[in-house]
């Protein structure tokens, strides 16, 4: 969608198409007014993605589909229901539990980040004390992105060194330093830099105003109230709770080559940046719920949805990213990367209708034509 930087290898290749697996499987079938969606996931698993798993809130109609494989082995085919990581769509989770605090007046978006991690954001320029949250939450601090680190990306990106340190145990004060060895982008509030050090931060904040874990804040603040029963921050757990597909990989720059099983690994080392799990249902019921204002204050809402330029014609707000599509039609959420899983989930600014959906393969799929044909194809 927009910003798919959490710890993803940068690959573009095309599987052959003899692992594409099944053809798309949906309900209730053609002719329900998502040919359009349809086919462009079917797109997608051409195009090289071992499978895709999709779900539609429209009003009061529901629709999900599946295309491709979950497991190239078995053949076994993607279900409506699986559970995926969903990398940096943790963002809005996180901005919105920090807005959760504002309102409760526990914290402000204009505190710095010294006030609440003294010490921490200092180094090679970077300075705490000119780095408000808000600065944080929507990519104007600065602050390097640790994942962008040439000896991050060899360690946790490349084949060699992902299959050697996918389980380590790090806690995030090691990546934020990672970051703290490097120059700023900018001064503060200069511009605009997507950088998941930011949202590492973040957690860290939300622990040290409220004395819990930030997953504990999530849980007891937005999953269990929504009821998102297919939503997880799995803290160190290595796999996916069941039911879920494999995850694949080709953890390389490069058109060719090996496709890699990467679904175990340590989600920790992504933090608030980008840890949890859910389900495409689940993202849904989510992003509804934010923006029908059922989660948030009207005043922390807006502040959410105040917007910065981003990268092309995209915004981004607080955790939460503005898009116009081709026929007009605006709308709001995240997308997100991890080894072996690509998410998009949006939802238009009334809460009405919504898509969620994912590619258990990091490196090829056009999720862009997923978005414009859910929202701007389907004759409906």
């Amino acid at each position: 969608m927009t910003v798919r930087t959490t710890m993803t290898a940068v690959t573009a290749v095309v599987l052959s198409a003899a692992l594409a697996g099944p053809a798309a499987a949906a309900s209730p079938g053609p002719g329900d007014g998502h040919e359009a969606t349809r086919r462009a996931l079917e797109a997608a698993v051409a195009d090289g993605v071992p499978g895709a798993t999709a779900a539609v809130k429209d009003g009061r109609r529901g629709w999900t589909a599946t295309a491709g494989v979950g497991d190239l082995e078995t053949g076994k085919p993607r279900s409506p229901h699986d559970r995926y990581r969903v990398a940096s769509i943790t963002k809005t989770f996180v901005a919105t539990v920090m807005l959760q605090l504002e309102a409760e007046g526990r914290l402000s978006l204009d505190d710095t980040v010294e006030k609440w991690l003294p010490g921490v954001v200092r180094g090679n320029g970077h300075d705490g004390s000119r780095i408000t949250l808000r600065r944080l939450l929507n990519h104007t601090s600065g602050i390097y992105d640790y994942l962008a680190d040439p000896a991050f990306q060899q360690m946790y990106m490349a084949a060699e060194g992902f299959f050697e340190h996918r389980f380590d145990q790090k806690e995030p004060e090691h990546f934020i330093a990672i970051a703290m060895t490097h120059e700023p982008y900018f001064a503060p509030g200069t511009s605009w830099r997507y950088s998941n050090t930011n949202y590492t931060l973040a957690g860290r904040v939300i622990e040290k105003a409220t004395g819990n874990s930030y997953a504990d804040e999530i849980r007891h603040r937005v999953i269990a109230p929504l009821h998102l029963t297919a939503t997880s921050v799995p803290g160190t757990r290595v796999t996916l709770p069941r039911p879920s597909s494999r995850a694949y990989a080709k953890l390389a720059r490069t058109a060719t080559g090996p496709t890699y099983d990467v679904t175990e690994l340590n989600p920790r080392l992504a933090f608030g940046s980008g840890d949890m799990i859910s389900s495409s249902a689940d993202l849904n019921r989510f992003y509804t719920a934010l923006l029908r204002g059922r989660l948030l204050p009207p005043e922390q809402l807006k502040a959410m949805k105040t917007t910065v330029p981003a990268r092309g014609t995209n915004r981004y707000g607080l955790g939460l990213v503005e898009r116009k599509l081709s026929c007009g039609v605006e709308v709001w959420g995240h997308d997100g990367g991890i080894h072996g899983s690509n998410t998009d989930a949006v939802t238009t600014a009334d809460g009405r209708h919504a898509l969620a959906f994912n590619f258990n393969g990091d490196w090829s799929g056009d999720s862009d034509a997923v978005i414009e044909a859910e929202f701007c194809g389907n004759d409906r």
